[in-house]
């Protein structure tokens, strides 16, 4: 479907003038009509009146407006003024009568009436409807000048404050043209606090945010490359020193393994990383997963690399059920451990009540500076370590919709899953 462009300048200009016509339309073509009954009720009252005023003197009548009939001892008598008025026969006009006040129309024309009777006579009086006509016309020569002036200040409005609009619209536009450019500066003033204030300020953050973004794309890769580098520079060297026969192909071939082992563990994590960024915007069917027997493994193969370590796993709560599946549990206590690894000194203690995980190791405190940023990958910390282990275990907690905090203890370091 091709879509209309129009300008907001056109769009404002056909709302105007459709304001404008539905402001005609109601005063004069409507309006006139919801004000009929009262017109004609005063037409009504008008014609009483006359005929109160007029007692029986009715065939002198001297009102121009309108016409009399009179019935008295079977005989009609007319108003010497009621053929100027009333261009019509008494008996077609009789015939129309029915009521104590009315109107009838003949031969296209409206006639209103109203009638007193007493016991020896009655009286009819009779006008057409050309004082409504007239008042009509008064209404819309009074009408017409006003719907002109209140139009053109509505527009002259909407123009002003169209062109309020586009400028803001042209500046945001601007401003969004400059996201990547680091020199722009923003020195609009809005005079008034709006909905474009807020925008301008959504454009700003995401400025900001990408800012950050880049910020940190560049860190990232400084401090892969920098990961990468040294076990690949190892290895380089070993293989140098074999070829110089510098170094016996025994001894290097040792260390190039562990250093391919190390360098092939970087590359599995940051691709299981890239992975979870995957899977955050697919929909997951988040299972229930028992964690005492990933709890178990996982303590049992830990156990064998720090035999100096106490454990101490608490289940405080029967249910110790998690949403998601072993293997991701797996490599959230992997990475977690292989944290404690490096600084606890003696305890660490595993506990699950209220839905919720406690690991907690006597270790060093986390650095302040550091501790809201620990979950980001390549965060450096304590003894100069760092890499993707806990940003791992954040975005898989994610994951499966859980989150993590990290608070210091006087005696160590507690990790809150929840």
């Amino acid at each position: 479907m091709k879509t209309m462009k129009l300008t907001l300048y056109k769009q404002l200009l056909a709302i105007i003038v459709l304001i404008v016509a539905i402001i005609f339309i109601a005063l004069l073509l409507i309006l006139p009509k919801q004000l009929l009954p009262i017109y004609e009720e005063r037409m009504y009252q008008t014609l009483r009146q006359s005929l109160i005023i007029s007692r029986n003197d009715i065939v002198n009548a001297t009102n121009n407006d309108i016409g009399y009939i009179y019935v008295y001892n079977e005989k009609t008598y007319v108003s010497n003024n009621f053929s100027d008025i009333i261009s019509l026969d008494v008996t077609s006009i009789m015939k129309n009568i029915n009521n104590t006040h009315g109107k009838f129309t003949y031969s296209g024309k409206t006639y209103y009436y109203s009638t007193y009777r007493d016991f020896n006579y009655y009286k009819i009086a009779l006008t057409t409807n050309n004082f409504i006509i007239e008042i009509r016309k008064d209404v819309s020569k009074v009408l017409i000048p006003i719907i002109i002036i209140v139009s053109l200040i509505i527009v002259a409005i909407i123009y002003w404050w169209n062109n309020l609009i586009i400028n803001k619209i042209e500046h945001l536009k601007k401003k969004i043209d400059n996201l990547a450019n680091k020199d722009y500066k923003d020195d609009y003033l809005f005079k008034l606090d709006d909905e474009f204030i807020i925008l301008s300020n959504a454009i700003d953050n995401m400025k900001l945010t990408l800012e950050e973004a880049e910020d940190y794309k560049n860190q990232m890769y400084q401090n892969i490359s920098h990961d990468f580098k040294t076990p690949i520079a190892v290895i380089k060297s070993y293989i140098e020193g074999i070829e110089d026969n510098v170094t016996k192909p025994e001894d290097g071939i040792d260390i190039i393994k562990e250093e391919t082992l190390k360098l092939e563990q970087k590359v599995n994590s940051l691709l299981y990383l890239n992975k979870l960024n995957y899977l955050k915007d697919k929909k997951m069917v988040l299972n229930k997963i028992d964690l005492q027997d990933v709890i178990k493994d996982v303590v049992k193969k830990f156990q064998l690399q720090r035999p100096d370590i106490k454990w101490e796993i608490i289940y405080a709560d029967k249910n110790t059920t998690f949403n998601g599946s072993y293997e991701l549990w797996e490599t959230i206590f992997d990475n977690i451990f292989t944290n404690f690894m490096r600084y606890t000194k003696n305890n660490i203690k595993v506990t699950i009540k209220s839905k919720k995980i406690i690991l907690f190791n006597d270790g060093e405190k986390i650095d302040e500076d550091i501790v809201n940023n620990i979950f980001n990958p390549y965060t450096k910390g304590a003894k100069g370590q760092f890499g993707l282990g806990l940003s791992i275990v954040k975005k898989s907690l994610m994951l499966i919709k859980y989150d993590i905090s990290v608070k210091n203890e006087k005696n160590g370091v507690t990790f809150i899953i929840k």
